[in-house]
C-alpha cells in the first residue's frame, strides 16, 4: 500500500490537489520534500499529497544493482503510479532513470542532490589503489552506515557526500574525493521530476523549478551514456562544468578492475539566447528531457557534445572495454 501524507500549501487547502510520488527511503523523501516546498514557493494556493511507495531496487537489499539486470530498478513501479493517474508527478535521482523514458514520460523539471554508482567508483579506485578490495554493499544510507559500524566487514565506505549532507550527517565524511580521484556517475546530484509528457499543466507547473545550468549539464552526460549504450552494469563515468559559456565534458569508460580505461574531454559552445517562441518546439526532448526555459540551441550543442565524446571514445576502443566488462559482471 503506499502511503499518502498531506502537504496542505500556505494558505491550507488549495484549489488543486497535486500527488507526488516518491520512494519510501528517508533519503527520497528529503528530496520529495524539498521539491515539494520549492513548489508551494511558487504555488502557495496549491494542495500537495505525496505518495510514498518501495521498488522493486528497495526491494531486493542481498544482490549488487549490477547484477540485476532491471533497467528501472528505482523507478518502474513510481511511473506505473503515474500512467494510471495515481500520482501527477514523479521525483527521482536522475541517475536512478534510463536514458530512454517509456512512451508518455518526459522529465519536466531538474534541480540538484544526489546519486551513486558502484561498479564506477570501484573501478576507478582499483585502478589508483590496486592494493584495496572493494565489495558490494546495498541498502540506504542508514543501512550502509550500520553495516560499517556493527560490523568487521568493511575499513570505509565510499558514499555521496551530497546524500550524507542532506541527511545532516557531514560529521561522518572522513575525506572528500576529488574529480582527479573519481569521476562520477551520469546525473550524479541532479533530482528528476517525471512527468506525463502530454500533461501542459504539470509540465508547465515543474518547469518553474528548472535549474538550467544542470539541465545543459545532464543533457550532455546523458547523451554520453545513451551512446555508449551504458548502464549500471558497466563502469562509466563523467564530470562537467559550464564555465563561461562553455559546456565541458570529460568521460571515461573502465574495465571492472581498473586496469583497462579510456578518457576523453570535450568542449562547446552553449551561450545561446533563450526564444520566447510558441509552437510544438517548445516541447521537444533532449534524452528524456523537456526544458522549456532553457534555450534551445543550447540544449542541442549539449546533446551533440555528449554524442560526439562517446563517439570518440568508441573509436578509440570503448566498445570493447564495456563489452568485457559486461560480459565479466555477467559472469561473476
Amino acid at each position: 500500500m503506499a502511503e499518502v501524507r498531506p502537504a496542505t500549501g500556505e494558505n491550507g487547502v488549495g484549489s488543486r490537489a497535486i500527488r507526488v510520488g516518491t520512494r519510501r527511503s528517508q533519503l527520497a523523501r528529503i528530496q520529495t520534500d524539498s521539491v515539494v516546498e520549492m513548489l508551494r514557493e511558487f504555488y502557495p494556493d496549491l494542495c500537495f499529497e505525496i505518495v510514498a511507495m518501495s521498488t522493486t531496487g528497495d526491494k531486493i537489499l542481498d544482490t549488487a544493482l549490477s547484477k540485476i539486470g532491471e533497467k528501472s530498478l528505482f523507478t518502474k513501479e513510481l511511473e506505473n503510479a503515474l500512467e494510471r493517474n495515481e500520482v501527477d508527478l514523479v521525483v527521482h535521482s536522475l541517475k536512478d532513470l534510463p536514458t530512454s523514458l517509456p512512451p508518455g514520460f518526459t522529465i519536466g523539471a531538474i534541480c540538484n542532490v544526489i546519486g551513486t554508482s558502484s561498479l564506477r567508483r570501484a573501478a576507478q579506485l582499483k585502478k589508483k589503489f590496486p592494493q584495496l578490495e572493494f565489495r558490494d554493499i546495498r541498502g540506504n544510507l542508514n543501512t550502509r552506515l550500520k553495516k560499517l559500524d556493527e560490523k568487521e566487514d568493511f575499513s570505509a565506505i565510499i558514499l555521496a557526500a551530497a546524500g550524507l549532507k542532506r541527511m545532516g550527517w557531514e560529521n561522518r565524511i572522513g575525506q572528500l574525493l576529488s574529480p582527479e580521484d573519481c569521476l562520477y556517475a551520469v546525473g550524479q546530484g541532479a533530482l528528476a521530476v517525471e512527468v506525463r509528457a502530454k500533461d501542459q499543466e504539470t509540465l508547465n507547473m515543474v518547469s518553474a523549478l528548472q535549474d538550467g545550468e544542470t539541465v545543459l549539464c545532464c543533457i550532455a552526460e546523458r547523451a554520453f551514456m545513451k551512446r555508449l549504450e551504458g548502464g549500471c552494469s558497466v563502469p562509466v563515468a563523467v564530470n562537467t562544468m559550464l564555465k563561461d559559456g562553455q559546456l565541458y565534458l570529460t568521460g571515461a569508460v573502465y574495465s571492472l578492475d581498473g586496469s583497462d580505461s579510456l578518457k576523453e574531454t570535450m568542449q562547446t559552445s552553449v551561450n545561446y539566447p533563450h526564444r520566447n517562441e510558441d509552437g510544438p518546439n517548445d516541447d521537444v526532448q533532449h534524452v528524456g528531457i523537456t526544458a522549456k526555459n532553457v534555450p534551445g540551441q543550447a540544449q542541442e550543442a549539449a546533446e551533440n557534445l555528449g554524442i560526439e565524446l562517446a563517439s570518440l571514445l568508441l573509436s578509440k576502443g570503448a566498445k570493447h572495454i564495456l563489452s568485457v566488462a559486461r560480459q565479466l559482471n555477467d559472469a561473476c
